[in-house]
């Protein structure tokens, strides 16, 4: 896809995840960004990926965490209620130092707040979230051209610190139409499971284990 193509901002930021090698996504559906699910469970398919709409974000985010630890290129998508729900699933990737991508189409808060465009999680991105001392990455694009560039960046990020990325959008980028053009295409052909991942190799002196346990206070 190189031509200029209009798109909502919610289909538009999917597919940029998609180009960017992205191939098995977990969520659950939430106002101001619906699109991005029910447009996941019609394309992925149809690119060799696989989409599961979970009974509640806490499990999407498990999910998430479970395909991360495989070394896949994994996403989900939430809004700010949503969002607050999956803090503790972020914590325990992050924990584990396993790769993802989260975004938020962020509400007008607190509680269950407006889908009126708003900022209003910024602090909460950009600080880590959930509990423990921790950080991520935070991404937030300007426009929906912006965002489908920075999806590509998002997954590169994600596996190169082993750490969960988060894209920040508002309700308006979301839903506004812009003409977009996905510039980059990952060929998933090309991407090797990782060394670290839990994938079940045989041959080996030992297992891989990927766990947020770590008792040790220097290690924490």
């Amino acid at each position: 896809m190189s031509d200029k193509v209009l798109m909502k901002g919610a289909e538009a930021l999917a597919e940029g995840a998609i180009q960017a090698g992205c191939r098995y996504y977990f969520g659950y559906p939430i106002t101001p960004q619906n699109e991005t699910p029910e447009y996941m469970s019609r394309r992925l398919p149809e690119v060799g990926g696989r989409f599961v709409q979970a009974e509640s974000e806490v499990a999407s985010i498990n999910m998430v965490y479970g395909a991360a630890c495989a070394g896949v290129r994994v996403m989900t998508s939430s809004s700010s209620p949503g969002i607050s729900l999956m803090q503790e699933g972020i914590s325990y990737i992050s924990g584990s130092n396993v790769p993802c991508v989260v975004m938020n189409a962020m509400r007008g808060g607190p509680g269950l707040g407006n889908i009126a465009p708003a900022q209003a999680d910024y602090f909460q991105a950009v600080k880590g979230g959930g509990n423990g001392d921790y950080k991520r990455i935070v991404l937030a694009p300007s426009s929906i051209q912006e965002g489908v560039d920075l999806f590509v960046d998002a997954f590169e990020l994600a596996d190169k610190y082993r750490m969960v990325v988060m894209v920040i959008v508002d309700g308006l980028i979301g839903q506004m139409m812009e003409p977009v053009e996905f510039k980059t295409r990952i060929d998933v052909s090309t991407l090797k499971t990782p060394e670290w991942a839990t994938v079940g190799r045989h041959g080996r002196d030992h297992a891989n284990i990927i766990t947020s346990l770590t008792l040790d206070a220097a290690g924490l």
